[in-house]
């Protein structure tokens, strides 16, 4: 005689073997409508200048949507939080960046956890920090120089960020620690705002992914000081790094990664990744991460989940080490 357990086992046994084709089918025919990538900064900033391309790039190889939606505030942990609560039916996806790092020992409380809540899909670029200063307001016109007026006139200068917790802010923080410094921080709602008010002079400078402000060096609107990293940029040969400005220990790169919501099923990933490096390989992205002087590591699933822990950890020793604090 079957007992209830035993129906029960049955029961559970059965809908497992019907839903694994269903899962499997939902892959196959993935997608069948537009994919939603929340990007959780306003448009203009560095998520933007990769997410982009990237995604109008996918919606020509794969022949659907890859639409953004720019969901800014908070450092972005707002748009984190926002993604970490979508159906995990793989239409929609998260592009974070090094500022979900750092987020954990900024914000104590997250409505979401960046390790548990997303599955890590993987890297989309990474680019270093570039010093940028409005050439209006700021004469300097190296390192050396911009150190000497700054220890000259404390608190004169201020520096403008994508707001409070992200690397922007941690890389300032980190240069006034390690240079002995002082300037004052002014968070934004994104880097693009940001990078709005340094262009039309309301702030002074900004600790800035290269990304984002490549197209302002180029033109002119920002002069670059220096790259923080002990070597040139890809299509930046010209600008100084702060190893030739003396200051080899002041190293700081931006990364911009894709996640999934947890539970998004694990085909959907794996050809979202798969779309995602056909994309990253293709000369259109490579020619164009050139000009942003990003470079495009191989590091996706299990080992870039890897490499988010080891980011959280590092940016926490930061943020303790600087005292760095939400303004």
């Amino acid at each position: 005689m079957t007992t209830h357990f035993q129906r029960r086992q049955l029961l559970i046994a059965g809908a497992a073997s019907l839903a694994a084709p269903l899962v499997q089918a939902q892959a196959a025919a993935w997608p069948s409508k537009p994919v939603t990538i929340v990007v959780p900064f306003p448009p203009g900033g560095g998520t933007d200048a990769f997410a982009r391309p990237l995604f109008a790039e996918m919606t020509k190889n794969v022949g659907r949507q890859f639409i953004i939606d720019n969901k800014g505030g908070a450092g972005g942990t707002l748009g984190a939080g926002i993604a970490a609560k979508a159906a995990p039916d793989g239409y929609t996806f998260f592009m974070g960046a090094v500022h979900h790092a750092i987020a954990p020992s900024m914000y104590p409380k997250l409505d979401y956890d960046i390790l548990t809540d997303f599955v890590p899909v993987g890297l989309v670029s990474a680019v270093p920090q570039v010093i940028v200063v409005n050439p209006q307001r700021v004469q300097a016109k190296t390192l050396p120089e911009l150190l000497d007026f700054i220890r000259k006139n404390p608190g004169k200068l201020n520096y403008g960020s994508a707001g409070n917790g992200t690397s922007h802010h941690l890389a300032g923080e980190l240069f006034k620690l390690q240079t002995k410094t002082f300037i004052t921080h002014i968070p934004y709602r994104g880097a693009g705002p940001a990078l709005q008010d340094l262009i039309a002079g309301q702030v002074d400078m900004m600790f800035d992914g290269l990304g984002s402000s490549a197209s302002h060096i180029k033109g002119g609107r920002l002069h670059a000081i220096a790259v923080a990293s002990d070597k040139p940029a890809p299509g930046f040969p010209n600008v100084p790094t702060t190893k030739d400005g003396n200051l080899p220990g002041y190293q700081v790169a931006t990364w911009y990664a894709i996640f999934a919501p947890k539970g998004t099923p694990k085909d959907i990933v794996d050809k979202f990744n798969g779309e995602m490096r056909k994309a990253l390989n293709g000369d259109v992205l490579r020619t164009a991460w050139n000009g942003l002087g990003a470079e495009t590591p191989n590091l996706y699933g299990d080992a870039f989940g890897r490499f988010v822990q080891a980011e959280v950890k590092r940016w926490a020793e930061v943020v303790k080490s600087s005292g760095a604090k939400l303004d």
